[in-house]
């Protein structure tokens, strides 16, 4: 192998394997939740927010949440212990999908980024997010679309 190959192979396994293992691994922890939906009330079983694997209990710090209603996911982030919150991952600039991840929520299109409450950190987006009441018992959380 002539010296310029190897260093270009060896350059595109260094940038591949960390850029490829970060991709799995925010693949990896995005999750849809089972939820039960009537009118503008949508009821997540608090189960859907642990993670079991090998033995293991994790728990998530949020789920997304699908309603034909929304249009958009519905991301329920815990806060604490019995603390919630529902944000609508539409971005108030120009209405793109919202990515979750790192504590934030961010715009694909055009880079805005929001906080888990809702609040704009970065523009070009000037209106916070769509927040939904959130209620929770001990086996429930109820997110109220109205």
């Amino acid at each position: 192998m002539k010296r310029i190959n190897f260093i270009k192979t060896c350059g595109y396994t260094a940038i591949g394997f960390p850029l490829t293992g970060a991709l799995l691994q925010s693949c990896g922890s995005i999750y849809y939740a089972t939820i039960s939906y009537d009118k503008n009330l949508v009821t997540v079983p608090k189960s859907e927010l642990v993670l079991q694997k090998k033995g293991k209990t994790t728990d998530r710090n949020f789920v997304l949440i699908k309603t034909e209603a929304s249009g958009f996911p519905i991301c329920l982030y815990r806060l604490e212990d019995d603390h919630y919150i529902a944000a609508l991952l539409k971005c108030t600039h120009r209405g793109c999908e919202l990515n979750v991840g790192g504590g934030i929520y961010s715009c694909p299109c055009h880079g805005s980024e929001f906080s888990v409450d809702g609040h704009v950190i970065e523009g070009p987006a000037t209106e916070n997010l769509k927040i939904f009441k959130t209620n929770a018992d001990h086996e429930n959380i109820y997110i109220y679309l109205s």
